[in-house]
Formats: C-alpha cells, structure tokens, sequence
C-alpha cells in the first residue's frame, strides 16, 4: 500500500509471515491500529476480557502450531496483567511476539498518565524486548521479534510500539522474515563416544524434556531407549516425548522437591538428558544428583541449560532428532551381541514392572467404583470410552491428573500438551488455543476447581468468537 502509515505496514508484515490471529485486550493507544484490521479479512483479532486470558491463549496456539503467535496488550497496566502467563510461556518456550501501545515517543518528558519502561517490565519474562524508536526500522523490528521468537530455543518476545510510530508514515518494503536453520548435527567422533558410554552401561537413564517434542525427535528418543535399554523420565515433560504407555517409559521426575528426583537419578551409571534442563524443580537439589562416577552426556539446542548446574562429560549443543538418530545408528551397529542381551534383559524387566503397577492401578480404581461423590477416576475411564483416538487433551487437572493419564495415556505427538512453568489457569484459554490451531479435531481443557478461577472468563471468549473447545473442571478440593 503506497503511502501507508505504521499500522498498516505491521499487518502487511504479519500477514508476509503467515500470521493470522492475533490475541489481545486493547485499550486506546491502540485503537487507530485496531480499525485497520477490517481491511485486512486474512487476519483475525480473537478479543479476550483480560490480558491473562490473551496470553494463555496465544500460548496454547503456539504450543500447537510451533509458529509465532502475536499477542496484543494494551501500554503498562495490560502488559502488568499478561506477567504471570509470560513467565509460563518463556518456561514453556513458546514462540509469542507481544506488542503493545503506549501514548507516544514525543511524551517521554512528560512522565504522563499511564507511562511505564514496557521494556524492563517485560525483560525478565521474554528472550528479547525492545522498543521501536524511529518508523524508518518498524517492520525490521518485527522482523526481528518474529525470528527471535521462532528460533530455538523457541519463547516469547516483546514490542513496544508508540502511537507517533504507528501514525508515521512507513516506506519500509513488506518481506518475509528470514529464519536461521537449526538442523545441526556433533560431529562423528562425538556421537561415537555417547554411544560407547551408553552401549558399556549397566544402569543407563534417560531424562527427556519438551525439546524433544519441538524436534519431533519422539521417534529416534525411543529408538535409542529400545537399543540401550533404558528407563526413561521426563522432566519439564509437558508433551509427548514418548509414549507414555512404553515399557520404558517410567513417568515424571520431582516437580517440588530435588531429593524426590535425586533419589531416581543417582541410581543411574550413565545419564543421557535430551532437550530439558535439570532440573525444573522449585526446591531443586544441590550436589548429588548423580551418582559418583556415572557418565552424563546432554543433547539440547539451548546451549544454556547444558551443564548450566551440574557438570557432564558430554555436551552436545544440537538438534535432538538428527543428533538420537545418528546416535541409534551408531549404537546398532557397534553393541555387541552380549550388550544387545543385556539391554534386552532390562526392557522385559521395566515391562514386568509396568504391568504389575497396571495391576494394582486397576485394582484401586475397582475399589473406588462407584463412589459418592465420583471419583475422577471413574470419569476418566468413562470419558476415555467415548473419545476418538485423535482428540487433543489440554492438562491443567493438576491433582486429577494421575487419573487422567492413566486413561487418557498420552501416545501421540500433538495431541497433549500439559502446563508447564507453575502459572495457575492456563486450562480453559489454553484449550482454546489448540482449537484454533485445530479447528477439526476434537480439543478438551481439563482445569482446577481452584485453578479455573484464574481465567473463567476465557469462557466468554469461546462463546463470543464460536471456539467449540470442551472443557472439564476437576474437583480437586
């Protein structure tokens, strides 16, 4: 559009990219910005009744889509409000591009109504945050927002975008944003050396998290565990990693407390951890949280969290599906005969152990048939019954949650995603956003009794824009 100002090159940019929802709460600043978007059908506003509400949502879109997702929050009291649930989403990684108005560069002096540094409010909750200073680099900025966002590890950014910007005229040319390719692989020597760690290992563990889900590595993760025979457990595991029905799958380690993790992982002899970081607990644990001797190798693209608290002997700052790929292959072709027995021992013994737990889980759900008030178990296995293989579960049931996944197992990429970060209400809007990204499939929120009060307007939302996501609030007491 020749001759167009600020508001209209930001929608021409988002456009470029394949941007087309945008979640907010707006408030005046924004208003001028806000009504160009009726000459823009291919871009559509999901308006919510309170910023925590716009972020959450985005969040859960993102998670599904792995794509930037724009968020719209309204000068310093709209971006106080989203806080909370940009801190879930820069703990999540999510990929969101947050903006948002304020009065105006020409009112910097004046230390107005409403004025605020968005910038350093926003920094501690975002991978980047700026502010646009002058019209003639609007869109490169955005630019830059968006592949900073996108780019793993993935997580929010931020925008500050003064009104006399957006009023200005823009002659910036409307390009697609350029994204750097991640797909980098150790070199030989070095996946020769994990494997020969892990082929030799007598109690190998694996420690999988959600960069595993963002490779789509869930596959090649498996395979390895299947050669080496190692039990496997998640941490800042919120999607499908692996199946959670696996054999070795062996379930989640401490949320709260370090000596509840400590107490699993210090039995290993050799560690591999593949796309999280150890460990996500409030109260982590200090020292000892391997054993004395046990071999540590890191796979994950945030060269951050390798060895960030605890030392290892190999770290490989790569991408973790060509990485476990290379790796089953080099374990394939150089375990021996007697190690591929071994391993193979330790696989039978983990599926004993799965299936006596199975047991007596089916046991004490027979014991609590039928009890008043009903038991969520009893929902959960009535719910699974009549739900297709491809429905898509958000998981904010918190204490319900046990029973939720033991009948509604998570086995497909894609289809569950659980909160992560420790924001409360993130059930209903984030169930929302994976209906969005979904529209087909059937999407069901499962929240708190306590925590669904966070965010119960996201229901107003649903029902405004016609976001047919189904929703399950848990008695958790």
């Amino acid at each position: 559009m020749a001759g167009k100002t600020g508001r209209f090159a930001i929608i021409e940019q988002l456009l470029m990219d394949g941007i087309h929802y945008m979640f907010g709460n707006p408030g005046t600043v924004e208003q001028g910005f806000l009504d160009v978007l009726s000459d823009y059908p291919d871009i559509k506003y999901i308006l919510t009744l309170q910023e925590t509400v716009a972020v959450a949502i985005a969040d859960g879109y993102a998670r599904a889509t792995k794509k930037p997702t724009v968020v719209q929050l309204h000068s310093g009291v709209g971006l106080g409000n989203g806080i909370g649930m940009l801190y879930q989403a820069k703990r999540g990684h999510a990929p969101l591009v947050v903006i948002s108005g304020e009065a105006g560069i020409r009112y910097d002096a004046m230390d107005a109504q409403m004025a605020a540094d968005l910038v350093a409010m926003a920094a501690p909750v975002t991978k980047w945050a700026t502010r646009v200073v002058d019209p003639s680099s609007l869109l490169r900025v955005l630019r830059r927002a968006i592949k900073v966002a996108a780019t793993p590890p993935m997580g929010p950014v931020f925008v500050c975008l003064p009104m006399d910007i957006l009023d200005a005229l823009n002659e910036e040319t409307v390009i697609p944003t350029s994204f750097p390719v991640t797909r980098v692989a150790p070199e030989a020597e070095h996946i020769a050396q994990a494997a020969a760690m892990l082929a030799t290992a007598q109690r190998p563990m694996i420690i999988m998290g959600d960069g595993v889900a963002a490779s789509a590595a869930h596959t090649e993760l498996t395979q390895v565990a299947e050669l080496t025979g190692a039990e496997v457990w998640g941490a800042d595991s919120s999607e499908v990693n692996m199946s959670t029905t696996h054999p070795l799958f062996r379930g989640q380690l401490g949320h709260m407390f370090g000596e509840h993790s400590r107490a699993i992982t210090a039995q290993a002899d050799v560690v591999l951890i593949c796309g999280t970081y150890v460990f996500p607990e409030v109260f982590p644990a200090l020292a000892g949280v391997f054993a004395p001797g046990a071999k540590v190798i890191h796979i994950d693209l945030n060269a951050y969290e390798v060895a960030k608290n605890f030392p290892v002997d190999l770290g490989l700052v790569s991408d973790p599906k060509i990485t476990l790929a290379r790796l089953a292959a080099a374990l394939a072709t150089t375990m021996t005969t007697d190690q591929r027995a071994v391993a193979a021992t330790r696989v039978a013994r983990y599926a004993e152990v799965k299936e006596r737990e199975a047991v007596a889980r089916r046991e004490a759900d027979k014991s609590r048939r039928d009890a008043v008030p009903l038991h969520p178990s009893q929902f959960m296995e009535e719910l699974a019954a009549q739900l297709t293989q491809d429905a898509i579960i958000f998981d904010e049931a918190l204490t319900s949650t046990p029973d939720l996944l033991y009948h509604l197992p998570p086995t497909k990429p894609g289809h569950y995603f659980q909160t992560r970060g420790g924001s409360l209400g993130v059930g209903i809007p984030g169930a929302l956003g994976l209906k969005l990204a979904q529209p087909d499939k059937t999407v069901i929120g499962f929240s708190g009794d306590g925590g669904s009060m966070y965010t119960i307007q996201a229901l107003w939302t649903a029902a405004h824009h016609k976001i047919g996501a189904k929703f399950v609030i848990c008695n958790n007491h």
